[in-house]
């Protein structure tokens, strides 16, 4: 009788089943639901971990045919051993506990399940579940795969005129209504939705986020709720791994838009999960709201956020404090990442918190991630190793945070490589607005970038008229001339700035010389990929900071590069979670950098790319996360009892890729079952 009651249970539900077979036995009924649920969970893990024995390779399981009943009626005897957990898994998504989508006990069956986006699947659930959920009847009969309906979507959103604005409100509502369907449209279509999702497309969005507003989405601090923080937290009922958080001041280089910087926090944490394959459960966007400088948004009568001037000085780094103290008493072992804060602010919150909390600052250390992995790709695309960055020279134009912040890195890798601190720093000339700088340069205390620029002019000393040395403010051009550069970077927002002169300069000293425009945006860039290629003959290195054409030059082709952070946060924080780290280090963040380029074929790096293509977003982040966990136990910093180490120990790193596939989440739709 329980075998066949539990052959049922898919069709006529757990209530229904218990209430007509076995009304004096609620608990054994209940019991048996749940052995079921386990056993289903268990024999799907075994599918995905172990290899398929010969006895079973023509059975229809094995092929993707459809159960039989008896392959699901027959529960694991008690006191059988536990299911294998060996590091032999096959598959790229979740498993074994994953598998079952199982429902909060406070969702009713019915219209409730339809109304809440984790568990509506349209018209993608089977007739067992509608059964089950009672949702039979309140859907269209057909039944549509998550692939035919990610087929009609895509299609409708591509049908002619629809603009990117379209397509992101499209987005959203498809999110509001179905989590799953959303992101697995997001998967398949990274490359064309990444844009929308999150830069350009987002930052329209975010200037109007007030009046888009339709549902609410991650958690709102705001100076108003100072001294309760710590409550607050405990609102957000699900555990977080990893929490984007940002006070809107500075987003995408708009300017400060106060509480509607939230959509910068939700886009960043949906590429987490597109990306990473971090488990959407798991992800909380947030916004510090304390006020707004924009004298627009002050103005608008829809602005949701605080309506008055921002917090200065202490009273705005409490807001911090409290929210970081608030985190790891809430979630001790998340992930937070720094998002659009103020430059002003930025690398002083970095400095006061990095050793407080698992955290990283996108815009500061994901950048220089970025710029050095396309230093490590170009060396790669010459034949060398990462190890010969200690042999290259960098010109740097721009003295500010953001130039600063990628010198600084650049330098902490050639060091990394064996360079002593001021042998590396020999090889940087840092030009700004007033020509080179060297130790004769008075600086400003309070600029941005002032810490990090002090010992890269320390270490410059400037010429005179008896001496070989430049002098202090030589012109870019006297710079590049003198100094023979293989490194050309530009941090400046100065349009135009490596003029003909300069890029055929560059040219003439080096067979391949490497060529980095990175300000933002394209009207702001040092050079196009246009005037590269043709200063060099096509023979440059090109990468930019904004999107440019592809470059042909008397038959030889350049490749327009483009660095995007998005090779590396979903790696970095995937991989930081996975081995347990309590600090983010340089080494860790270096091991990154060097994991993007190892992505690309001999075919691209002879093409002169150095970036891989987006499209393989989830290959590259766990190339990324494995060699992050790979330098965090190499430094000591594992947090997960030595199961990581003993990992590495026996099967190398690919155990460890197979590791992190193992781990990463990917939307499908799973049997929906109640909770016990």
């Amino acid at each position: 009788q329980m075998a066949m009651a539990a052959r049922c249970l898919p069709v006529i539900g757990f209530e229904r089943t218990r209430c007509a077979l076995f009304p004096d036995a609620p608990f054994v009924m209940r019991r048996s639901a749940v052995d079921l649920t386990r056993h289903l969970a268990r024999r799907r893990a075994t599918e995905f971990l172990d290899a398929l024995p010969a006895s079973r390779a023509a059975s229809p399981l094995a092929s993707g045919g459809v159960r039989c009943a008896s392959d699901d009626a027959k529960p694991p005897e008690r006191g059988a051993a536990p299911l294998s957990t060996g590091w032999n898994r096959k598959h790229s998504c979740r498993f074994a506990e994953h598998d079952v989508q199982v429902m909060h006990p406070d969702t009713n069956r019915g219209i409730e399940v339809l109304l809440n986006p984790i568990y509506n699947k349209g018209t993608g659930f089977s007739i067992a579940e509608k059964e089950r959920l009672g949702v039979r009847g309140l859907t269209p009969p057909r039944y549509f795969s998550i692939e035919q309906q990610c087929d009609k979507i895509w299609e409708n959103m591509n049908e002619p005129g629809k603009t990117a604005m379209f397509k992101w409100r499209s987005m959203q509502a498809l999110q509001d209504r179905n989590e799953t369907l959303f992101y697995r449209l997001l998967v398949e279509h990274i490359e064309e939705l990444a844009p929308i999702i999150y830069t350009p497309t987002v930052g329209e969005a975010c200037l109007q986020y007030s009046r888009l507003f339709r549902r609410p989405r991650g958690m709102y601090f705001s100076a108003d709720d100072v001294g309760h923080f710590n409550a607050m937290m405990y609102n957000w009922k699900s555990d977080v791994n990893v929490i984007v958080v940002t006070d809107g001041s500075r987003v995408l280089g708009l300017g400060d838009l106060g509480a509607q910087g939230m959509g910068i926090s939700v886009g960043k944490l949906d590429l987490y999960v597109a990306g990473a394959g971090i488990d959407p459960g798991k992800v909380l966007p947030c916004v510090l709201d304390v006020g707004t400088d924009n004298d627009a948004l002050l103005a608008d009568p829809y602005y949701f956020g605080v309506n008055r001037k921002r917090l200065r000085g202490d009273a705005y780094y409490a807001v911090v404090d409290e929210f970081i103290q608030a985190v790891k008493n809430r979630w001790p072992n998340a992930l937070v990442q720094f998002e659009d804060f103020q430059t002003t602010h930025a690398m002083p919150i970095l400095r006061r918190h990095r050793n407080n909390v698992l955290c990283f600052n996108d815009d500061i250390q994901g950048t220089a991630v970025v710029v050095l992995a396309g230093v490590y790709g170009a060396m790669a695309s010459l034949g060398k190793t990462p190890g010969d960055i200690t042999k290259q020279t960098f010109v740097v134009c721009g003295a500010g945070s953001a130039g600063m912040g990628i010198a600084n890195f650049l330098h902490t890798a050639m060091v990394h490589h064996g360079l002593t601190p001021e042998q590396a720093y020999a090889r940087f000339f840092v030009v700004d607005k007033h020509g080179l700088v060297t130790s004769a340069r008075e600086l400003d205390d309070d600029a941005p970038g002032a810490e990090d620029l002090l010992p890269f002019a320390s270490s410059r000393a400037a010429g005179d008229e008896n001496s070989s040395a430049l002098r202090e403010g030589a012109p870019l051009a006297e710079v590049v001339r003198r100094a023979k550069p293989t490194v050309l970077l530009g941090a400046s927002t100065v349009k135009g700035l490596f003029t003909d002169e300069i890029l055929t300069l560059m040219g003439e000293f080096n067979e391949r010389p490497i060529i980095m425009p990175l300000s933002n945006p394209t009207s702001r860039a040092e050079c196009t990929s246009a005037a590269a290629a043709a200063a060099t003959g096509g023979r440059a290195i090109f990468s930019s900071g904004s999107p440019f054409e592809n470059q042909k030059v008397d038959g030889r082709y350049m490749h327009a590069n483009q660095g995007n952070n998005f090779y590396v946060f979903p790696g970095l924080g995937l991989g930081s979670i996975l081995v347990g780290s309590d600090h983010i280090s340089d080494g860790m963040l270096n091991a990154a950098a060097e994991a993007i380029p190892a992505s690309l074929d001999a075919d691209a790096l002879k093409r002169g790319e150095i970036y891989p293509r987006i499209k393989n977003i989830r290959d590259i982040s766990v190339k990324v996360a494995s060699a992050v966990m790979r330098q965090a136990v190499k430094e000591g910093r594992e947090g997960r009892g030595g199961k990581i180490s003993e990992i590495l120990k026996l099967d190398g790193m690919e155990g460890i890729e197979r590791y992190v596939r193992s781990s990463m989440y990917y939307p499908e739709y799973r049997p929906t079952v109640f909770a016990f």
